[in-house]
């Protein structure tokens, strides 16, 4: 597919304030509207910055007349589960809108000005352009005398306050009271704050069974709740997996043998069987009630900025870490976490008074009892919830408390379902050291944020990879009864749900054996760490003949924290690839990406990937990646202005983008480009292309390219 050179605008922003005039010390809200072409889509504000996509964000220059107030706010945007990036993302279609409040200090006419950046994407072709431009507000006319900054603000100097992760230095001049307006058309501010429609969204014995239950439930639990929850998953899906966790939870020694005891409290005595079905209802929604509260105590406690703060910053992320182990270490019966008999005491008087009131201080009396139990399956969900949306912990706990009370209503309604409830026994012990085991393998994640938060390197995918490998061989011989722990039970045979659990458990072992060789691990990439943080390899011969055919003339810049896929051997800026390329007679294969392109991802998986196409990429060019996205702040003396739209371009993202726009007339990716290094205009040997999915047709452009570079440096007299 040949890319035709064109500029695209397919968003464009214009600026208002909520009102134009304000007291010193009052709050006004600065509105960006944003009009998006048909079939286009422009990310928002509201999600994790660290999953791809970039977020919408502002940039402010120092300032004494005014100071920015909390965070950005997308109004009508569309929320959508994207696979690719395995996370949530928001988004605006046809029209959109941002709000930044801020809080005016001094009086006088005021103007502001600010930078923005965005990316706008479609899905007709997978392209994306990335937006940076600068925005005027005002002028606001602020009458009263001058206030200080409130304690409580944060600074407006150089933060971008779409991503903690991305902030960019600011360099502009300090905004003043008497900042002349300017000419840039100003929005009505009662400009339409809705957005585009809604997207279209893309037969064992009792030990054997209830095993088999149980490690089915928790391991899916465990694994897809992490992927939900921490990489932001939609409400819904996080709600069915707290549900199946809560499903496991019954399945515990502290739980499974409260259901019968507390059934036939309802069943007997002197009620009437009716009067007996409605305390059973009490009871469950009591429970229900008792853990969703849990659950908005939570939300209430984390407040506005308390997922982001959770999912980034070390301190949560290890204290997650040691909770987990804790609890894991607890189920695998090192000691018993309980909660204290006087509190456990005095919820039982209170059940024993009877009454409706006694019902409910029954439930509560389970929720403590069982709490040694549930305590780390309630945990880990509120654990995995709190890197979320603010509502994910009451979403959590109330699934959880739905799959933990349904039973005890249900037995009390159908008592003749309890017959077929297989015996409490060992089995029992062998949920909890199961669970035990996910809990320690789960605590990996959180240490690992922290890890790569920090660059601390002290887990890197090796080692997260061996600690699983290890946990996942321990827990395969476990269920097999190769050993025995302390509250175990002598096993005379294994089951055959044992035994299915143990295949499942090495299955998992030797999937993830390829990964210490380099294998991508597609089904748990967004749970590893990033191949780059790998410390050793344990490939062999193979590897060898893979960096001869593909050596490099001189160490790349930025390969700290860029690299190409496949273990392909390349540069990350023009120059080097340049000097490469005639040291070595080769063309230059110019791959113009982002961190946040989906198209680029599909492209390497897909078609990079093929034999024809790597080889010739390793053999006949020097390979030059070219992230136009990536906020990594160069050295002051390699910054400059451009002449296109007269902005000083500091980052590596912001140079390379101004580059593919300046020089091929394109702000899409991916692109790419086949370059005779030797050509001092930069034209390229052929028509580039962009997305391109058809591995025979993009194994035509290469070789189309090639042959045109030795057409033009063969000697005329050789031909």
């Amino acid at each position: 597919m040949a890319a035709s050179a064109q500029i695209l605008t397919p968003t464009k922003l214009s600026a208002a304030v909520s009102k134009p005039a304000a007291q010193v010390g009052e709050e006004i809200e600065l509105i960006v509207n944003a009009r998006i072409d048909d079939k286009w889509h422009l990310y928002a504000t509201d999600f994790d910055p660290d999953l791809g996509p970039t977020v919408f964000a502002f940039t402010f220059p120092k300032s004494t007349a005014y100071e920015v107030v909390g965070k950005p706010k997308s109004v009508g945007a569309t929320k959508h589960f994207d696979k690719v990036f395995n996370g949530d993302v928001t988004y605006f279609e046809k029209t959109g809108q941002i709000r930044q409040r801020i809080r005016v200090l001094q009086p006088g006419p005021l103007t502001i000005q600010a930078s923005v950046e965005y990316q706008s994407c479609t899905d007709v072709d997978g392209r994306c352009i990335p937006g940076d431009e600068k925005l005027s507000f005002g002028p606001i006319e602020v009458t009263g005398k001058a206030a200080a900054p409130a304690k409580t603000s944060k600074p407006t100097s150089a933060v971008n306050l779409g991503s903690d992760s991305a902030a960019v230095a600011s360099t502009a001049p300090e905004a003043t009271p008497a900042a002349a307006p300017t000419a840039l058309t100003q929005a009505d501010s009662t400009a339409s704050t809705t957005a585009a429609s809604d997207a279209t969204t893309h037969g064992a014995g009792a030990e054997g069974s209830a095993t088999a239950s149980a490690a089915t439930v928790a391991p899916a639990v465990a694994s897809a709740t992490a992927a939900t929850a921490a990489d932001g998953g939609s409400l819904w899906s996080f709600g069915v997996l707290a549900f199946l966790s809560g499903l496991a939870a019954l399945i515990t020694p502290c739980v499974f043998p409260m259901v019968p005891m507390t059934v036939s409290f309802f069943t007997g005595g002197a009620d009437s069987r009716s009067r007996g079905i409605l305390k059973a209802l009490v009871y469950g929604l009591s429970i229900i009630l008792i853990y969703t509260i849990i659950g908005v105590v939570v939300a209430r406690l984390l407040g506005e900025d308390g997922p982001n703060f959770m999912a980034t910053h070390w301190l949560p992320n290890l204290i997650f870490f040691v909770v987990f182990v804790v609890f894991g270490l607890s189920f695998l019966g090192l000691f018993e976490i309980t909660l204290p008999h006087a509190i456990v005491n005095k919820a039982d008087a209170q059940a024993d008074k009877g009454g409706w009131l006694g019902v409910f201080f029954m439930a509560f009396t389970l929720v403590l009892v069982s709490f040694s139990c549930t305590g780390p399956i309630v945990a880990t969900v509120l654990g995995l919830a709190a890197r979320g949306q603010t509502i994910m912990p009451v979403v959590g706990m109330f699934g959880f408390s739905l799959a933990f009370a349904l039973p005890f209503t249900l037995f009390a309604i159908f008592p003749s379902w309890l017959k077929s409830l297989p015996r409490s026994g060992g089995w029992l012990n062998t949920v909890k050291v199961v669970l035990g085991f996910i809990e320690l393998m789960l605590a990996l994640k959180f240490l690992s944020m922290a890890d790569l938060a920090y660059h601390w390197n002290l887990l890197n995918r090796d080692v997260y990879l061996v600690l699983w490998i290890v946990l996942s061989a321990l827990l395969g011989l476990y269920l097999l009864g190769k050993f025995k722990l302390s509250h175990d039970s002598d096993l005379p045979h294994v089951s055959v749900g044992r035994l299915l659990m143990a295949v499942l458990a090495f299955s998992f072992m030797v999937y993830l054996v390829p990964g210490l060789f380099g294998a991508p691990l597609p089904l748990l990439a967004g749970y590893l760490p990033p191949q780059s943080s790998r410390d050793f390899t344990l490939a062999g011969s193979e590897a060898m003949p893979v960096a001869a055919a593909n050596t490099l003339c001189e160490a790349p810049r930025h390969a700290e924290y860029l690299e190409l896929p496949h273990g392909l051997q390349g540069y990350f800026d023009l120059e080097q690839a340049k000097r490469c390329a005639r040291q070595q007679h080769k063309p230059i294969f110019i791959d113009f990406t982002g961190h946040a392109c989906v198209n680029c991802r599909k492209m390497e998986a897909t078609v990079w990937s093929d034999p024809q196409v790597l080889k010739r990429l390793r053999d006949d060019y020097v390979v030059v990646a070219l992230y136009v996205d990536d906020k990594t702040e160069l050295p002051k003396n390699e910054w400059y202005t451009s002449k296109r739209d007269n902005q000083e371009k500091t980052t590596l993202g912001k140079q390379n983008a101004d580059l593919q726009v300046v020089r091929y007339g394109v702000n899409a990716q991916p692109y790419y480009v086949l370059l005779d290094p030797d050509n001092a205009s930069s034209q390229p040997l052929i028509t580039p292309v962009a997305y391109e999915p058809n591995i025979a047709e993009f194994v035509k452009f290469l070789d189309a390219g090639l042959a045109r570079y030795h057409q033009q440096t063969t000697p005329v007299a050789s031909r």
